[in-house]
């Protein structure tokens, strides 16, 4: 089994599968606060897709897609615990 095929019938299928789960924890997250993380944690592991499609299609032009998405993710994360800090203030 060549490094590809690892690639595409295992780590695929299970990135796959997280991304199903993680979803099922943003819909029924119960705070504002598990949404969040789990869209960041749905935007790294997307991230996570990318890369591997990457390595498998042996495009690099994707990888800087992926990096656009890390940093916005981040900046995303960062917003948020930033707005939760300016709220717990005002209370």
């Amino acid at each position: 089994m060549s490094t590809y095929d690892y690639l595409y019938y295992i780590i695929l299928p299970v990135l796959s599968i997280s991304v199903l789960i993680i979803f099922i924890r943003f819909l029924m997250g119960p705070r504002l606060s598990d949404r969040v993380v789990s869209l960041d944690l749905l935007l790294t592991t997307g991230i996570g897709i990318i890369a591997v499609y990457s390595i498998h299609t042996n495009q690099p032009t994707f990888l800087d897609i992926a990096m656009i998405l890390a940093l916005i993710a981040f900046l995303g994360t960062v917003a948020f615990a930033y707005y939760l800090e300016k709220r717990e203030r005002n209370d």
